[in-house]
């Protein structure tokens, strides 16, 4: 099953929360917003799209921090309003790393949300999570391999193409994460973002190689890293969350509405004339 790029538009819709609003991958001009400006794999996937079709109407209307409830009720009748050929959906991490969660509760949510995009027509991808074996992560691990395992049946009970996270293991490595260690670094959102070309068939160019092997560990220099992450992000993520509080309050979708993309231009070699100039 593969996308049918044979066609003359195609229209793009991605919903979620951080993730997919691409945290960890600023664009040049982030520093100058509130709240950042981020590209992530979402707008790499949607550049590769535009390359391969005359037009492409594109929206991401994903927010970092939102819940999957919340999603669902703000993201979902948009996305339905605009009724795109393709959505990607990602919901429910930031359920899961709350005390309490459920994820067979979730994954059903999750499914009566993608019930209804099938029914109007649009192609759906979900996406699993990285195995995590180390880190903070790994103390939840069992119930987010719950909930994935979860999605893979809903992907298969609706149709839906799926991106296996758990099985990319290039996703392991420390240098696909931010320094927060909770969002993809450029590099990550890269090759997620060619994953995603890989599983609807679209062609891709430019693929990464393996990372190169990272130099002997430092102890010292680690434990020292691992206090200033707990101070600057795990800290005040804790607090947000004893608050009340969200990552997301007060951000706005970065594209609201189906807008045309065009495919980014191929990157001159150095020393070479500008065509434009």
């Amino acid at each position: 099953m593969t996308l049918d790029l044979h066609r003359d538009r195609l229209s793009y819709a991605a919903l979620g929360d951080s993730f997919t609003e691409g945290v960890g991958d600023p664009y040049p001009d982030s520093a100058a917003g509130a709240h950042g400006h981020y590209r992530g794999w979402a707008d790499r996937f949607a550049e590769h799209l535009a390359a391969q079709v005359p037009r492409l109407d594109y929206a991401n209307l994903a927010v970092r921090g939102k819940l999957l409830r919340q999603v669902v009720a703000e993201q979902l009748p948009a996305a339905l309003d605009m009724a795109p050929d393709l959505v990607t959906f990602s919901a429910g991490g930031n359920d899961v790393l709350r005390p309490g969660a459920d994820p067979d509760r979730l994954a059903d949510a999750l499914e009566q949300a993608v019930r209804r995009l099938r029914g109007a027509g649009s192609e759906v991808v979900l996406f699993t999570g990285v195995n995590w074996s180390t880190g903070y992560m790994r103390v939840r691990i069992g119930l987010f391999a719950r909930f994935y395992l979860n999605i893979r049946a809903v992907a298969d009970r609706n149709g839906c193409y799926l991106v296996d996270q758990w099985a990319m293991r290039e996703l392991l490595d420390p240098r696909a994460w931010d320094s927060d260690r909770l969002h993809m670094s450029p590099e990550g959102h890269r090759r997620l973002a060619v994953r995603v070309c890989e599983v609807l068939g679209v062609p891709v160019e430019d693929r990464p190689g393996d990372w190169p092997p990272l130099p002997p560990a430092d102890p010292r220099a680690q434990r020292r890293e691992n206090a200033r992450w707990a101070r600057e992000f795990l800290v005040p993520w804790i607090g947000r969350r004893l608050t009340g509080r969200s990552s997301g309050d007060n951000v706005v979708a970065k594209r609201p509405r189906l807008e045309p993309l065009a495919a980014p231009r191929p990157e001159a070699p150095a020393g070479a004339p500008d065509p434009e100039g």
